[in-house]
């Protein structure tokens, strides 16, 4: 297998490289690619020092899958170059997402709808993936009805710059802000620009992207999305209510057998999920499963995973895990 990454210089190209390397995927050759600013830069893999190059040079390679992660511009323009030479494109942006034509992938979900013909493979949003894998043997089992969010989202997942206006606040130093307001010991109550209906653009992936994910639109979906001040890793309050009734041991215990899925929940023995332990970690990880006694059916989970591996590149690389384990590069 020959490998693309597009977007090797940044944070989740970098996470990318390392998944590749520990999870061992049969790669012959990599090739890392960026924009013409990054090209010439030298990155160690694989105990080889690579060189970066650009994507029209990256395209002549004849890569048999392309992991992109450098923006929704940059997908919308190269991705359709690199399928059209054949390559399999797996984008992590938001470019393909909600394009009817393109699938959706969460591996354990529904890595199964992928064929030869699915040339751009759509990567969900960060927040989206971990949740959905904690809620679809739920909703298979119960039927959910209503699910109502609230995200608390590291700084990892708006990049590079964000971690540099955390430090710099932190030490009192001046520099960039990619946030309207300060982030050290601040929480912001907006991920992303702000849309016609008052949702912000990451609110409204979690409802979107849930309902195409699961294919049902019929869930009442609503999401408030809140930056904090921490490095690696979001953390979801998510209640649900379902149509069926259900038991909360029966609901752990769909979880703890559940793959991708750790559950900690022992609250008076302090053991619940938090990002600090996630962090570097492919698992999402679930805690605080209690009834909702104000509503019938009624659930709440607390949903945490690093929103670098699982929430973008281990992701990413399971899809192409899937496409090479079952011949369809």
């Amino acid at each position: 297998m020959k490998v693309a990454i597009v977007g090797a210089t940044g944070l989740v190209g970098s996470v990318m490289l390392k998944v590749l390397s520990e999870r061992k995927l049969p790669v012959k050759e990599i090739i890392l690619v960026a924009s013409s600013r990054s090209v010439g830069k030298e990155i160690e893999f694989g105990g080889k020092t690579q060189t970066v190059i650009g994507l029209e040079e990256a395209i002549n390679a004849r890569p048999n899958i392309a992991l992109f992660s450098a923006g929704a511009v940059t997908s919308l323009e190269w991705a359709p170059k690199f399928a059209a030479a054949g390559t399999t494109v797996i984008d992590n942006s938001s470019a393909w997402r909600m394009d009817t034509s393109k699938k959706l992938v969460v591996p354990e979900i529904n890595a199964n709808e992928l064929t030869q013909e699915d040339k751009i493979i759509a990567n969900p949003n960060c927040s989206t993936i971990q949740m959905v894998v904690a809620l679809a043997p739920l909703h298979k089992t119960y039927n959910i009805k209503r699910i109502v969010i609230s995200t608390y989202q590291s700084i990892t997942g708006t990049g590079v710059k964000a971690v540099e206006q955390l430090n710099n606040e932190a030490e009192g130093k001046s520099g960039d802000m990619i946030y309207p307001h300060p982030i050290h010991k601040n929480a912001l109550p907006q991920c992303d620009v702000f849309l016609e209906n008052d949702y912000t653009k990451e609110e409204m992936k979690l409802v979107n992207e849930t309902h195409k994910i699961f294919n049902d639109s019929s869930i009442g979906i609503t999401a408030t999305a809140i930056r904090i001040p921490v490095v690696g890793g979001h953390s979801e309050s998510v209640n649900l209510e379902f149509e069926n009734s259900y038991k909360v041991d029966e609901v752990r215990s769909i979880l703890k057998r559940t793959e991708g899925i750790i559950v900690q929940d022992d609250p008076k023995n302090g053991s619940y999920p938090m990002p600090i332990e996630a962090q570097g970690k492919d698992s999402v990880f679930v805690g605080r499963i209690r009834r909702d006694s104000s509503i019938q059916n009624g659930l709440n989970l607390w949903i945490v995973s690093d929103n670098l591996r699982k929430g973008a590149a281990t992701n990413t690389v399971q899809i192409a895990e899937y496409l090479i384990k079952n011949k369809l590069v």
